[in-house]
């Protein structure tokens, strides 16, 4: 299939799918004519690549995972050591927005919004 029907079958842009290709995280198949010719496997992996890259795994994570994946004799240990590292990232980033929340939300209550020139926001950001 092309890469507009192999785009259509598993989510992606024909762009994406392109710089997919160019990173070496797919390789289709040639038609006498040039053209790419996805078969079931590579709509396989788009569609895991899809899967993985919307959980937020990097492309690196993605390669790493992409050829346990194609490894039959792999350890399942490896695969949720990727997934740990990823989730703890996860997490310390939502601590981040949560102290970042409490922070902006104390701010925004702080600020009479008034047409005063006095305001706690701008105060907070000079020092």
């Amino acid at each position: 299939m092309n890469i507009s029907d192999a785009a259509s079958a598993c989510g992606l842009s024909a762009k994406t799918i392109r710089y997919y290709e160019d990173i070496g995280l797919v390789t289709p198949g040639r038609l006498a004519n040039g053209y790419r010719d996805y078969g079931e496997d590579d709509l396989h992996k788009l569609r895991f690549l899809q899967r993985a890259r919307g959980l937020g795994f990097s492309v690196e994570d993605c390669r790493v995972l992409l050829s346990l994946y194609e490894d039959r004799n792999r350890a399942s240990s490896d695969v949720k050591n990727i997934a740990k590292t990823h989730l703890a990232e996860i997490e310390r980033k939502i601590a981040e927005l949560q102290s970042l929340q409490k922070t902006l939300s104390h701010l925004v209550h702080a600020c009479h919004g008034d047409d005063r020139p006095h305001c706690p926001i701008i105060n907070d950001l000079a020092s």
